[in-house]
């Protein structure tokens, strides 16, 4: 299976590394990231830990994660597609960007490219997304990256004793590309 390359000018998604485990552990340092994952990924072994977990998915066919870099090779975050679905052809797309690279597109052009690969190299027909909806700017990666809303999912999320609603969103392989910001 083929890897995902060049999502733009000047970013590429490229499979994770044990060398990146540095990276990793400065991207979850940022608690918005660190509360969102089952174990901490502060320390070394945690960083360790995360990147094994995305390797032993790859390997079993059931998650693909991407490290966006740039053209310095620079970890800005991480796409997936994951709870690949083959009979229904369907996975659930995920990112988080590193708190340095928010805000500049990072997020939704990599969710393009991510889009393009799971369509092409995994044959899937259908992707799937959901953001808090008190995250505005997750919906706009959503729609920047050609997934249009379908509804909201009450009292989906609990974190910290707060339930949140989410938003779905979804991409189909028959969708038009998205237009280029």
């Amino acid at each position: 299976m083929r890897e995902c390359h060049e999502a733009s000018a000047g970013l590429s998604l490229r499979r994770w590394s044990p060398g990146d485990a540095r990276a990793v552990r400065a991207a979850f340092a940022d608690p918005e990231l660190d509360r969102q994952t089952k174990e901490p990924v502060t320390s070394p072994l945690g960083a360790r830990w995360w990147l094994a977990a995305r390797e032993e998915q790859w390997a079993a066919g059931t998650a693909f994660a991407f490290a966006v870099v740039d053209g310095a090779d620079t970890v800005l975050g991480n796409v997936a597609v994951g709870a690949v679905d083959r009979r229904h052809r369907t996975g659930w797309v995920s990112y988080w960007t590193a708190a340095p690279a928010r805000g500049r597109g990072v997020a939704s052009r990599a969710c393009r490219a991510l889009a393009h690969w799971s369509f092409g190299e995994l044959g899937l027909f259908r992707l799937e997304l959901g953001h808090r909806t008190d995250n505005p700017a997750s919906c706009r990666v959503a729609r920047a990256a050609g997934f249009g809303a379908e509804g909201v999912e009450r009292g989906k999320l609990e974190y910290e004793g707060v339930r949140h609603d989410v938003e779905r969103h979804a991409r189909l392989s028959t969708d038009p590309e998205p237009p280029r910001p």
